[in-house]
């Protein structure tokens, strides 16, 4: 399986579709692996060269313990992509995966060809983050795991769905999770995201309590120049809970004709 190694991490990654399609980098949530996009791959492998990966400290992805950063995290996006062969790509991310995506796009405009925003923020509440970080390195993931599932999920979220994000969340390496906190706690992405030249999507989830349209979603809409909009019946984690409508959301933005 790939690994790729960067400073103080190294990195699991996956390609998926065709080798001869546009290129479409997948990004995860925090608490979260590459297996969250699990339910999108049928409906987008016929018709991308995929590429996920687990953020570092997540999943199969190892990491020194430590505060990160966004700058850090889409660093390694970069390291993968030329591992993987990859030149200039679409990128699609959940929340911190959102987070990461808008960091690149301005730190590597030349890329970054489209911006798929899926329930994330330019701005979350950094004292809550900070809370949140202090308590799963003094006490463990099972301190939050209640807290996190919550907001990833609605009630009408598969039961199954549910009991897999809680299994991975739970025994996840509490450091990783701390450290990518810590990367969403002192990001500054807020001001600078006027500065995003790539067409953006921004995509929110009806039932997303994290992330709402309203001061989340909105506010991206407003200052990144030209973002569209969609909104999905999901709540946090939508490529769990409305895996073929953000298919459909995504082939739709990238104006690739689906062959499925």
């Amino acid at each position: 399986m790939p690994f790729t190694d960067t400073p103080g991490a190294r990195l699991y990654w996956k390609r998926d579709g065709r080798d001869d399609a546009p290129a479409l980098v997948l990004l995860n949530s925090i608490g979260t692996d590459m297996d969250l996009w699990d339910g999108v791959l049928p409906f987008l492998r016929e018709d991308f060269a995929l590429l996920r990966m687990d953020t570092r400290g997540h999943g199969a992805s190892l990491a020194a313990a430590g505060d990160y950063s966004l700058a850090m995290l889409a660093d390694d996006v970069l390291a993968v992509a030329d591992a993987a062969g990859l030149g200039r790509f679409a990128l699609a991310g959940v929340s911190l995966g959102g987070m990461t995506a808008m960091e690149l796009a301005l730190r590597a405009p030349e890329r970054i060809s489209h911006l798929a925003l899926i329930c994330t923020s330019a701005t979350m509440d950094a004292a809550s983050w900070n809370d949140r970080i202090a308590k799963v390195r003094a006490e463990g993931m099972a301190a939050i795991a209640d807290l996190a599932m919550g907001r990833f999920l609605s009630d009408a979220a598969a039961p199954t769905n549910f009991e897999s994000v809680r299994r991975q969340l739970l025994t996840m390496d509490p450091q990783g999770y701390a450290g990518c906190g810590a990367a969403i706690r002192d990001m500054d992405l807020a001001r600078r995201i006027a500065g995003i030249a790539c067409p953006a999507l921004v995509i929110t989830g009806t039932r997303d309590t994290s992330t709402p349209l309203a001061g989340h979603g909105e506010h991206l809409l407003a200052h990144i120049p030209g973002a569209e909009h969609r909104s999905l019946e999901a709540a946090h984690l939508a490529p769990l809970e409305a895996p073929e409508a953000l298919a459909g959301a995504l082939h739709s933005f990238l104006r690739v004709q689906h062959h499925g």
